[in-house]
């Protein structure tokens, strides 16, 4: 199977790496193409190219917005990019975002985000290889990179 990871240079954390990591550590017969571009509105049109040009099943977006008001803004076009990109392709992009303003201390979000790109290739290789144990998870109050909070 063929998996897509795109990443930007904007981020301050590795998180293509960390999922790289994950993914070669959890499941078997992998063949990953990774993309790096600049910023994080470049994603929507690296996930579709891996999907449409290097026949990937499946795309992690990995990004990192920093704390001010545009990058706020410029994160929610590369979301909606992505949700269009996938809409295109019938093919999931999983959006893995840590934005800057999540963690004050730099210690503790590079752990977040280590943290959260593993979870989501946990959740991708579930989505792939494990849909029941995906589907016994419903309405767990699951989250990535945090503590997760639990069903009601």
């Amino acid at each position: 199977m063929r998996i897509g990871i795109c990443d930007t240079t904007f981020a301050r954390v590795d998180m293509g790496a960390a999922v790289i990591d994950e993914l070669k550590n959890n499941a078997t017969d992998l063949k990953i193409i990774r993309q790096t571009v600049p910023g994080i509105k470049d994603l929507p049109v690296t996930a579709k190219i891996l999907i449409e040009e290097e026949d990937c099943e499946i795309v992690m977006a990995l990004g990192m917005p920093g704390p001010m008001r545009k990058d706020k803004v410029c994160a929610h076009e590369a979301s909606t990019g992505l949700i269009q990109a996938q809409l295109m392709t019938n093919k999931h992009i999983l959006e893995v975002f840590v934005h800057e303003d999540e963690e004050e201390d730099l210690k503790e979000l590079k752990i977040l985000a280590e943290n959260r790109a593993r979870q989501h290739a946990q959740n991708l290789i579930k989505m792939m290889f494990k849909p029941k144990v995906m589907r016994r998870e419903a309405g767990q109050g699951k989250r990535e990179g945090k503590e997760d909070v639990g069903p009601l």
